[in-house]
Formats: C-alpha cells, structure tokens, sequence
C-alpha cells in the first residue's frame, strides 16, 4: 500500500491547504509548507486530503469476486471529470491487487456521464441503464439536486446503495456524500476576493448553474461571507451559466443585435459593461472560470480581480500568465477514489461516515511553484 507521511496529514488537518470555515477571516490559513526530506506522489497528497482518512486506502474492503461498482458523473468533457474517474480506476486497481482477483475474477469500475455537463435527462436515462446491471453499488454526482428520485427509489428497492459524490441531491436515503466542503470553499473565495478589492467595492458572482446541490452551496458560502464579514462590499449580481439564454434578448437590445446573434460572451461581456464599478468577480467552476476570463479579456477589463474553481491546464496557464488572480483546487482524484471506498462500504455493510471531505487548495502565482500545491494541480 501507499506510504502515508505524517507530517502531511498533521499539516492537513490545521491548514487544509486553504480550507475556511464560514464566518471567518480565513486570508492567513492558505500557506503550506512540505518538509523537504519528505517525498511522495501527487496522487498520494491528494489522498492525504481526504477526510476521515479511512477513505484513503481500500485496505478491509473484502469485495466479492467480479464485483461490479457503477460511477456516473456530470460530464464526460472536462479534464475535472477525467481525474474523478482516473481516482475511481486507480482505487479499483488496488482492490482487486490486494484481494488478488484477476481475470474474470476482478472487481470492475465504469465510469458514464453524458457528453456535456447540465444534460439532466441524459444522465437520468445513464442511471436508469446502470441500474438494469445491478451493481453491487452506484456512486453519482447528481446535476439536479431533485431529478434522480424515481430511480434511487428503485435502487433502494433492489438493494443497490447510493454514493453522491461531488454534488449532493434532496434525497433521504443517501449512504455518503463525497465531495468538497462547497460552502466552506465559497466562503473561502470570497475571503479572497474581500483581500483582493480592499474590503470594499463591488463584486460579481458567476455560478455553473442554479440546480446542482455544489453550485448553490459555493453561491451560499461566498453571498453569506460578503453579507456578514464585509459589509462595505456588495454583490453586484449572481449570475448563472445555465440561464445565459434568457439574458441574450436584452443583450440583444442593447447591442442593437437580433436574439439570435448573441453569443454567450457578448452577454457576459454585456454583464461587465452593465457593471463599470466592479472590482471584483468570482466564478464557481472551471467552464464558468474560462468563460469570465476571456470576456474580461475581449472587454478589456483588466481592472477586474477574478477568482475562479477548479485547476486543470487552461486555468493553471491563466494564473501564471495573471489572466486570473487565484483558483480553489479541489480534489478531484481523491473524490473518484473515495467514492470507490465508500460504495465498497456500503455494499459490505460497513457503514459509512455522512460526509466525506476530500479537501482544496487556494493557489496563486505566488504558491503554484510549490511541492505541495504542484502536487494538487491537473
């Protein structure tokens, strides 16, 4: 098995690489620091983030033979998506070398999800097919928080657990949430932000949609950190991606432009100009985080501060290129293993912790260079 350092679990535990808890200043608990005679993997960092950390080894887990566990995420497209089915993969392949399975005999993984993030009905009709192969147990990131009810039902009925990770749904009979502390990662980016604008002035949210469970929990987190600890800001406006349709027909008007000309940066750009006094703007996801970029970019809006989630490539590029001023990381690979322990569990009954926090990271040009954090990206 992986070796675990200590020191690093001990660093965890006090700083979470950036981690805050909503209603305080959280600006002085972003530095990390990796002893350096210690080494280990990127993969086993992001492992080390995970909380309890007995989601961290598949060690106990004493499947059966040609055990099958089904993973059904929001998308197929993203490299965020990839690194959650990468964790999932990798966990199966440690079970199946510590069980000894080979062959036919090998506990199996699947990972679906539709082919662009948002697509409900989709990743409903996905849910519904993996459900006729009886898996030993589901793990899903539900896009809409209240859709999937008919089928968990069904699931409950013939005995197959259900994992949420990454977002969490309304659902009563749910074995574990794995994702993200989401109001917590919020609240930390506006922290951020308040340090970026001074403590004062005008920010702008962006939020992926309005129905996942992790977008309105970050849009929690950053409304209720600016309302209660910084009162000399104000939210400008939330705006959420999935609802940029019904904003091109006034974007339209404005530009002089039919309906149907408008493209989803005319409207954002039309959003900036709607707001010359914003200082500052925060978007929930890595799409949302490219998109601001390129409209404050085309709108010449370089006075803007921008906050964005998520640390794949393209985000990674635009921080130390100061296209953007800092990301919350999150734990993608660590999210896809943990949900592999966590429908093991509740397939072997073994009980399972309510939720599981797979951790983040704040990173910045200043940082980005860092072991620790380096070992965070993707």
């Amino acid at each position: 098995m992986k070796k675990k350092i200590a020191v690093m679990a001990v660093m965890l535990c006090t700083a979470l690489l950036g981690t805050a808890c909503a209603g305080e200043d959280t600006s002085d608990k972003d530095s990390v620091v990796l002893d350096q005679g210690e080494e280990e993997s990127a993969d086993q960092t992001k492992l080390n983030m995970i909380q309890p950390q007995a989601y961290s080894t598949v060690e106990g887990l004493k499947l059966k033979k040609g055990s099958y566990i089904s993973i059904i995420g929001k998308s197929e497209d993203s490299v965020y998506w990839d690194e959650i089915k990468r964790g999932a993969e990798d966990a199966v392949d440690e079970l199946n070398e510590a069980l000894g399975y080979s062959g036919k005999d090998k506990i199996k993984v699947t990972y679906n999800a539709p082919s662009h993030e948002g697509d409900v009905d989709e990743q409903i009709n996905i849910l519904d097919e993996e459900l006729d192969r009886y898996p030993i147990a589901v793990g899903i990131a539900v896009i809409d928080k209240t859709a999937c009810e008919v089928q968990f039902d069904l699931a409950m009925e013939n005995s197959i657990p259900i994992v949420e990770f990454d977002s969490p749904s309304d659902y009563q009979g749910i074995m574990a949430l794995v994702s993200t502390n989401n109001q917590e990662a919020g609240a930390t980016a506006a922290d951020k932000m308040a340090g970026m604008m001074e403590e004062q002035g005008e920010v702008l949210l962006f939020i992926q949609d309005h129905i996942s469970g992790s977008a309105k929990q970050r849009e929690a987190g950053m409304v209720n950190q600016f309302q209660t600890q910084y009162p000399n800001i104000q939210v400008g406006g939330v705006y959420y991606m999935d609802e940029l349709e019904g904003l091109k027909e006034d974007t339209a008007a404005k530009l002089e432009k039919e309906a149907g000309e408008i493209t989803d940066e005319e409207v954002l750009r039309q959003i900036f100009a709607d707001h010359p006094d914003a200082k500052g703007c925060i978007a929930a996801n890595e799409e949302t985080a490219e998109m601001v970029i390129d409209a404050c970019e085309t709108a010449e809006r370089d006075d803007i501060r921008i906050i964005g989630f998520d640390g794949g490539e393209t985000l990674t590029e635009a921080l130390s290129d100061g296209k953007i001023d800092g990301l919350i990381v999150q734990n993608p690979y660590g999210m896809g293993y943990a949900t592999v322990v966590a429908a093991a569990r509740s397939a072997l009954d073994m009980g399972n912790e309510a939720n599981v926090d797979t951790g983040y990271a704040w990173v910045t040009q200043d940082n980005m260079e860092e072991t620790a954090i380096k070992n965070m990206l993707y």
